[in-house]
């Protein structure tokens, strides 16, 4: 098993993940291929943090073709708040949202058994 961190995205999580749901579960080749499609602006930071798991799983000896994208989390990375200035003096607060995102990678079989044994527990 391999994983990823993105440390800070400048978008917000809520949009990030609107990306991240559509390629977990995934096999890696096919997640790459939806977000190559996918016109959204975080679909180019995780297929690139994607690809750098796929990367550090290979020079851990494991073959690239049988990787499933098993978990990819998306969480509050904090804030940059600015102030903008409205009527009688007042400020009103600005906040730029960030994200951290990170990807877990697994072997199909892993990965299948995994999901199938959390489900016969339940």
């Amino acid at each position: 098993m391999s994983n990823a961190t993105l440390k800070t995205h400048n978008q917000t999580p809520r949009k990030v993940r609107l990306v991240t749901e559509l390629v977990k579960g995934k096999k890696v080749s096919v997640a790459l291929a939806a977000l190559q499609f996918l016109p959204k602006r975080a679909a180019e930071p995780i297929a690139k943090l994607i690809k750098s798991a796929v990367a550090s799983a290979k020079a851990q000896g494991a073959n690239p073709d049988e990787l499933v994208v098993k978990s990819i989390i998306v969480e509050n990375a904090g804030m940059t708040k600015k102030y903008m200035p409205r009527a009688f003096g007042r400020a009103s607060t600005i906040r730029r949202r960030k994200s951290r995102v990170i990807v877990n990678l697994a072997p199909a079989s892993a990965a299948a058994s995994a999901s199938s044994s959390s489900r016969s527990t339940i």
